[in-house]
Formats: structure tokens, sequence, C-alpha cells
């Protein structure tokens, strides 16, 4: 296997919650929820960047397709990382996600390592990191 991910799929309880947050409050480009002709289809996919896809897709139906029972989700089981260019840029974003209805759980701030990052949860609990790394040059 290569060691390349094409799309993260995270489950939710709302999907159509989340879609408002991660189009409207995020401004994640998709062409919104479909498959909703299926039964346990309905998702949304958000194009990120070099081919990355992220899915929103209801909790249960996941659990359907995996054959995994549902479980208490723990928003410590893995962050989502959005790497900036400036700590401008980690500000602006933290307040566009709390604009949206995200929870500030760690606002931005200088880190031990040198850069300047913070936290914040989706509306389903799921961490971000904002950060900026000046050791990682220009990103996308």
């Amino acid at each position: 296997m290569k060691p390349k991910v094409s799309v993260i799929t995270i489950g939710v309880d709302d999907l159509r919650r989340a879609l408002h947050f991660y189009r409207d409050g995020l401004g994640f480009p998709t062409e919104g929820i479909v498959g909703e002709e299926f039964d346990h289809g309905a998702v949304a996919f958000f194009d990120m960047h070099a081919g990355l896809k992220l899915a929103i897709w209801n909790r249960k139906d996941i659990a359907h397709e995996t054959k995994v029972e549902v479980g208490s989700p723990s928003p410590t089981e893995f962050t989502l990382g959005h790497n900036v260019n400036s700590k401008e840029e980690v500000d602006a974003i933290m307040q566009q996600a709390e604009n949206a209805g995200a929870v500030i759980t760690d606002p931005a701030h200088d880190t031990f390592w040198g850069g300047y990052s913070g936290h914040f949860q989706d509306p389903d609990g799921h961490l971000w990191e904002i950060v900026w790394n000046p050791e990682w040059g220009e990103v996308d």
C-alpha cells in the first residue's frame, strides 16, 4: 500500500448540520449531499487540496457499511490539521470557525516548539488544529 490518503470520512450525527458548518461556515467547496436515494447512502464530499476529499457521513451509516457497532465518539481519537502561512491566518480561521458554531477548545497561542496554533471542535466534536509552523515554509 502506498502511503497516500485520498478521502477522510468523519462520522456525524446530523448530516445537514455538518454540511452547513463546513460549506456555509468554513467555506469548503461541495456539491452538497448526494446519495439520498440509497439506504445508508447520503454523504457529502468537500474538495480539499491535491485530490484529497473530506466526507461527512452519518455515524449510523458508517456502522452499517463497516459492520461495526456505533460506540461513544471520543474527540481525542484524532485531530485534523490545517497548516497556514502566518499567525494572523491562524487567528482569522479560528474566528471564522467560532462564527460558524465551532467550540474553541484551545485559543490560538505561541507554542513551545516555536509555532502558533489553536484548536476547535466542529458541531460533532471532531478536533481541528489550525497551525502555523515557521519551519515548514509556504503552504498552499
